[in-house]
């Protein structure tokens, strides 16, 4: 087993071991993705990836981060994926959609502009979230039980749009500070209710979710979700590793195939903490003993990085994301360095 093994993940089989991480480009209008998300993935494809995994795409209007990020609560967006999903399958790779939802680390402006809090003027939203903690220098209102349900209906919602427009697998996007981890870290979630306190109450929504998109979904279609493995905040109140491997028992038995396993969300990571392959240990740690495939991020970076960890069984997948915006033939480019053959699209084959 190599980097350039094919995996099995329910009736999706991978190509390769080999993914382009979600990693959000704020160049969308209207939530519609557009040319340069087609050419922007679909270079991926061709450059020989197995699964590619779009950017975090927001269920409902008020769960974008800035009004330049890419969404699926309506038809238009839907047909707008269907563009995406056909090239990159006549591509032979597979395409999966992140979907998420913000919470209170909404309502900000484009990264050109600073990522600052939008005023209504400039088109911007009450933002919400599990408890009125503040994030981003903004106090979110607390979301009524109402609206967590309605939140729940309009992930299923944009999961069925994901089947119709083609995807192969979808992924919940439960980590990086958004809404799913507001709620399952006690550092932001507050509440009193059944959505607080205790580590089952703080999961509570992401499970909910997890079952509802589950039964909603084909038999067939894997359920993936990306959390933030740590908060890498000491103290009672940060999630730990241990709390990560409780969480991924219970979405095992609710029917997630794989959890990609990343950190943080709220707080700058500390420079002596990142490293290459920093958080590799904690897909190895979810794999080994929660017994679900894991993938693995963080600063992977070569061919042979990603190579050791499918090899020494640290992870299921490698999960790449800046190495991918240098490179956007970084599978063809591994496959060459590591002496393994890959299939190079006719066209491309010359500059090879």
């Amino acid at each position: 087993m190599n980097l350039f093994s094919s995996l099995n993940l329910r009736d999706l089989t991978l190509k390769n071991r080999i993914v382009v991480s979600p990693m959000q480009q704020y160049s969308a209008k209207d939530g519609i993705p557009g040319h340069w998300h087609l050419v922007h993935l679909g270079s991926r494809a061709v450059g020989g990836a197995g699964l590619i995994i779009t950017e975090c795409t927001a269920v409902s209007p008020d769960g974008l981060a800035t009004l330049s990020d890419v969404g699926i609560w309506n038809d238009e967006q839907m047909e707008g994926w269907k563009t995406i999903v056909n090239f990159v399958h006549e591509q032979d790779s597979k395409i999966g959609i992140q979907l998420w939802h913000s919470g209170g680390k909404g309502s900000l402006s484009h990264p050109n502009m600073g990522m600052k809090p939008l005023s209504r003027q400039e088109g911007g939203w009450t933002v919400k979230s599990c408890s009125a903690t503040i994030m981003n220098g903004v106090t979110p209102q607390e979301l009524t039980v109402g609206e967590i349900l309605d939140l729940q209906t309009k992930f299923v919602e944009a999961a069925l749009r994901s089947v119709e427009a083609g995807f192969d697998t979808i992924e919940l996007h439960a980590g990086h500070g958004y809404l799913f981890h507001q709620f399952y870290s006690a550092l932001i979630n507050k509440r009193t209710d059944k959505y607080g306190g205790s580590l089952e109450n703080r999961i509570r929504f992401l499970v909910e979710t997890v079952q509802a998109v589950r039964n909603a979904i084909p038999q067939g279609m894997p359920l993936m979700v990306r959390i933030s493995a740590v908060d890498y905040v000491d103290g009672p109140e940060g999630w730990k590793l241990d709390d990560s491997i409780a969480l991924s028992e219970i979405l095992k038995e609710n029917g997630v195939d794989f959890i990609t396993a990343s950190g943080g969300g709220f707080t700058n990571v500390s420079k002596d903490k990142v490293y290459p392959g920093y958080q590799v240990p904690f897909a190895t740690a979810i794999k080994g003993q929660v017994g679900v495939m894991t993938g693995a991020v963080g600063m992977i970076t070569d061919a042979v990085q990603a190579n050791d960890i499918i090899v020494n069984g640290q992870a299921d997948l490698t999960i790449i994301a800046r190495a991918h915006l240098r490179d956007p033939y970084f599978a063809i480019h591994s496959a060459k360095e590591l002496d393994i053959e890959t299939a190079i699209p006719w066209q491309y084959k010359r500059g090879f």
